[in-house]
């Protein structure tokens, strides 16, 4: 298979998603021109899945998931915390990311909002352009505007995401740092001219440095400031002196991300050495690429750090012990620590 024939193959998926989605809100829809919210078949028992849609930047009519406790309905009048969560790389992770949740937003009393996303040219593909920082950034007014029953908390407004995801996650805190009480940030590049060398050591490297190629609109090497404007690393200094509680996640075993050193844990480096007393925290272990994302893995330790989830009493092997809670003193073990939590995962299928 021809790389063209395998880009093209690719962008047809992408839009064969989107076209999916316009069909199914047409068809339930009344001659009005708005897109009516679409309540789906629940991500998990306690969960209800909304789906909702929203213009990106360009003009994109693109889809949203919401995740609500089902306890949570018209007429609540509590506010909710809301998670942003960005998704990785490619429409896969973005329809599966809901299900990786479970029940912990049932379990936490707070929302969900899982955009599609939309580069400059790619949806799915964004990797980290400004327009798609922006709009992640809007998530909290979307969510209200198409769910008017639906309150939020602006005081507890997080952003949690995995590899890509993770990437979006670190520039909208450099970029948006008074919207967000906390963020997370799970197996993400740094670099991206270096993720795009890496890209080479990946079976379908040359389909995805094809794609990065046409989404910046250059290589590294012809324009490295496109790419720089996509790299957390180049963000270091907004990042050490954003005040948002954030914790970075990386695996010394991630051969998605390859050389997680590199980019993640040269990340921290980087801000504990501008700002030594920056609230970062980093969890380094050996699990797959994005494995911690899970509801039955190491997001709850994630979130109960955030406050988001009661603090669980620490066991053996257990990452939350290892994590502080939010504005906690930076003194103790969730300085740099190592949590043996995940030394053992398997290797389940998850998203890049």
């Amino acid at each position: 298979m021809t790389m063209r024939h395998r880009l093209r193959t690719g962008l047809l998926r992408t839009s064969a998603i989107a076209a999916i989605a316009f069909l199914a809100s047409a068809a339930i829809s009344t001659a009005q021109s708005s897109f009516q919210p679409v309540r789906l078949a629940r991500a998990e028992p306690r969960v209800d899945r909304i789906e909702i849609h929203y213009q990106a930047n360009g003009g994109q009519r693109r889809i949203a998931f919401v995740l609500l406790p089902s306890s949570y309905q018209p007429g609540d009048d509590h506010p909710l915390p809301l998670v942003i969560a960005p998704h990785g790389l490619g429409p896969g992770p973005f329809l599966e990311l809901a299900r990786l949740w479970g029940p912990l937003p049932a379990e936490g009393d707070f929302a969900v909002v899982i955009p599609e996303g939309q580069g400059r040219e790619l949806a799915h593909y964004s990797w980290g352009y400004r327009g798609q920082i922006d709009d992640l950034a809007r998530m909290p007014a979307i969510v209200e505007g198409a769910l008017p029953w639906v309150r939020i908390d602006p005081a507890r407004i997080y952003a949690v995401g995995a590899s890509m995801g993770g990437q979006e996650t670190l520039l909208l805190v450099a970029r948006y740092p008074h919207l967000l009480a906390g963020a997370v940030s799970f197996d993400a590049p740094g670099d991206i001219a270096l993720r795009y060398r890496q890209y080479r050591q990946l079976e379908d490297g040359a389909f995805l440095q094809a794609a990065m190629r046409r989404e910046v609109g250059a290589t590294p090497e012809a324009d490295p400031g496109a790419y720089a404007q996509r790299s957390p690393l180049d963000f270091t200094a907004a990042l050490a002196r954003s005040n948002v509680p954030l914790q970075i996640w990386w695996s010394t075993r991630d051969r998605l991300v390859v050389d997680q050193r590199s980019h993640s844990g040269r990340l921290y480096s980087e801000i504990k050495r501008l700002n030594p007393d920056a609230p970062v925290q980093e969890v380094v272990g050996r699990w797959p690429h994005t494995a911690e994302l899970r509801w039955d893995s190491g997001l709850p330790d994630a979130l109960s750090a955030l406050g988001l989830l009661p603090v669980k009493r620490p066991r053996a092997g257990d990452c939350a012990g290892w994590l502080r809670p939010p504005r906690a003193p930076l003194s103790g073990r969730g300085l740099g620590a190592t949590c043996p939590l995940h030394a053992e995962l398997d290797s389940r299928e998850v998203p890049k």
